[in-house]
């Protein structure tokens, strides 16, 4: 399948999705069951990931799409670890002999996919490098659905998959979780964090506004809330579309970071 390159517009593209990605609620047990899972085995992850270089997270989340979290299959493709791989990428690993450690899988399924310290681990570069190891035939050939292997259970993806090798249809729904949604929710709990994440200023003080889950008919009130919400993005595992409006996200963000919610907020 053809390759695309992580371009300027596809790296703000992406970061554009992550900020703006939100988690149906009625799917949000199920996502903190798998990522309780995914954080429950991260020592196994870590395990691979000082060997390939890759981050921990990255390599669990395609464990989570690829295997279902078992141990017992194969990092490329979900195959069993007591022979070579049937499903493409077939027969991997070459070297050694079956059954296979998962950790000596996982090693070579990064490898082939030419993924090591030396690629871009940003937020962009990660989404990117799970785009590419599923594929990208949805950019390419349905470019109206975004990819459910990154986005499925959130507000950014309904329907649309390849229901077999080949064979699309716009009104089957993903049944799996996205991986840049498990991130997202990772993020958003501080159990991962991306190195172009800038820390935050030490100087840097919020700006105040008051609770609202309306935008504001005044722009000078719309463009200090952006301004507040672009302060609070600033710091890790807070993610937030900075619209204008200073509702729930952006007052929980902001008891995060400052230790109360915005003024009027009910909660507070």
């Amino acid at each position: 399948m053809p390759t695309i390159p992580l371009t300027d517009p596809l790296r703000i593209e992406y970061e554009n999705l992550f900020n703006s990605c939100l988690l149906r609620p009625e799917r949000i047990s199920a996502i903190e069951g798998l990522i309780n899972g995914l954080i429950a085995n991260k020592e196994r992850y870590q395990t691979v990931s000082e060997i390939q270089g890759v981050p921990w997270s990255f390599i669990a989340v395609i464990h989570n799409m690829e295997a279902s979290q078992n141990f017992t299959k194969h990092l490329h493709n979900g195959d069993p670890l007591s022979a070579r791989t049937v499903q493409v990428p077939a027969g991997r690993p070459k070297k050694g002999n079956p059954p296979f450690t998962w950790e000596e899988s996982a090693c070579d399924a990064l490898a082939i996919k030419g993924l090591s310290a030396q690629n871009d681990w940003s937020l962009a570069g990660t989404l990117y490098q799970l785009e590419r190891y599923n594929g990208f035939g949805y950019r390419l050939y349905h470019p109206h659905v975004l990819t459910p292997y990154l986005w499925s259970y959130s507000n950014l993806y309904t329907s649309g998959k390849y229901v077999s090798d080949g064979t699309w249809s716009d009104t089957a729904p993903s049944k799996q979780c996205g991986s840049a949604v498990l991130l997202r929710r990772m993020a958003e709990s501080g159990a991962v964090e991306f190195p172009d994440q800038p820390a935050p200023k030490p100087e840097a003080t919020p700006l105040v506004v008051a609770y609202s889950l309306s935008k504001s008919t005044d722009p000078s009130v719309v463009t200090r809330t952006q301004e507040l919400q672009n302060w609070l993005n600033t710091f890790p595992g807070i993610f937030i579309k900075p619209d204008g409006v200073p509702g729930n996200r952006t007052s929980e963000a902001y008891k995060k970071v400052v230790g109360t919610y915005l003024l009027g907020d009910p909660r507070g």
